[in-house]
């Protein structure tokens, strides 16, 4: 027999998945950002974390309790919209679970099952943050991090950090490659498959680290070439977009969205990191790159795209944006689904064009609080002008 208190919980979490998102009035004709979180904790099947027999769970209670829902790579197909989330459990364990959305802001389902990877590293303890890219081999391929405990460090926290591949053609059914490897990068996070053959040769975005956390003489978004994805191996990874001194990625920075696709270049959304006396502050910007050679950096405007913003900021990592997925429509209508705090996962509206306008005539970091008040008063100048007439 069903537990009577599952219809009671089910009405509300219907109530929550069915509600409207509405734009917000935080404006800046870049993009829309969302009122709502587009996935919560609360928004797992409830059939996931109870048992709903009343004999053997009288008390209706969580059996296998869910922390977080966040950090998901996205795709459009076939006019909807589909997030790979990061799930993590109240065990501290992540997992991956695919949920879809007909216009992409509001009503995301989870689908019956979460996705169960092939077992194939023993050694792996943990998944998580995978990026979703369509690839013109007509396969779909996740790259996520594979985490496993640091065998050479007694510490318990230790652990080293890989680039785990898998593909599908539906999202149901994936197949498990081995691991990137990168020879001379120890370890690697935030990697992202670009999604055409470059100079015939499969291509990633690379995070080179020394470490689990902290990149060391990694100086940025690497890129890197491969032969065989079956059989993925980087022998050299050339810089994309670098890190700088005092700026929005002085402590790392790493790819987020696949790359898309334009007239002016390839268009990317990452991440980038500075230190903060409270701590790690993750916001998201965008770069370009160039059509023929995308590991050359044609545009990056000054300063960051998306940042934690009001109830944002709270969570359990705080003060945290982090995206590792957008989704793009036939119409150019680009969603970034943005998770805040490591903890839900929000969405911010814009298009193509708009965020390529955004790219190109934005101005850089000129890198010094002397110039950066120059180039702010050259357009006060411009638009008191404008004003006077």
């Amino acid at each position: 027999m069903i537990h009577p208190r599952y219809e009671q919980e089910l009405t509300k979490q219907e109530a929550l998945i069915t509600r409207k998102n509405v734009v917000s009035d935080d404006y800046n004709g870049i993009y829309d950002r969302y009122q709502y979180p587009v996935l919560t904790r609360d928004h797992i099947p409830l059939f996931w974390k109870y048992d709903l027999n009343r004999e053997t769970n009288p008390h209706f209670m969580e059996r296998l309790g869910v922390n977080a829902a966040f950090n998901a790579g996205a795709i459009y197909r076939s006019g909807k919209y589909y997030v790979v989330a990061r799930l993590e459990g109240s065990d501290r364990k992540s997992f991956f679970a695919v949920a879809e959305s007909d216009n992409g802001v509001d009503n995301f389902r989870f689908w019956d099952y979460p996705i169960l990877l092939p077992d194939t590293c023993p050694e792996e303890t943990n998944v998580y943050d995978m990026r979703l890219t369509q690839h013109e081999d007509g396969w779909i391929y996740g790259v996520f991090c594979s985490e496993s405990k640091d065998p050479e460090n007694a510490d318990l926290s230790a652990a080293v950090a890989a680039a785990g591949i898998v593909r599908t053609k539906d999202l149901k059914t994936w197949e498990r490659l081995p691991n990137l490897v990168t020879l001379r990068s120890p370890q690697q996070r935030n990697v992202c498959l670009h999604p055409t053959f470059v100079n015939g040769k499969y291509a990633f975005y690379t995070r080179p680290m020394d470490g689990f956390i902290e990149t060391g003489s990694g100086s940025g978004i690497g890129f890197g070439l491969c032969e065989d994805i079956t059989h993925a191996v980087i022998d050299e990874e050339v810089m994309t977009s670098i890190r700088k001194y005092h700026t929005i990625t002085e402590a790392k920075n790493g790819a987020g969205a696949t790359p898309i696709k334009t007239d002016k270049g390839w268009l990317h959304i990452a991440h980038g990191v500075r230190n903060t006396a409270a701590g790690l502050r993750y916001v998201i910007y965008c770069f370009m790159t160039d059509l023929e050679k995308p590991w050359v950096v044609t545009h990056e405007p000054g300063g960051f795209l998306i940042g934690p913003k009001g109830q944002e900021r709270v969570g359990d990592v705080s003060n945290v944006t982090f995206t590792n997925g957008a989704a793009v429509n036939e119409d150019g209508r680009l969603l970034i689904y943005y998770a805040s705090s490591d903890t839900r996962l929000h969405v911010a509206e814009t298009t193509v064009d708009k965020l390529v306008d955004y790219c190109i005539n934005t101005p850089v970091d000129p890198l010094r609080s002397v110039d950066c008040v120059k180039q702010r008063c050259e357009l006060i100048k411009k638009n008191l002008e404008l004003l006077k007439k």
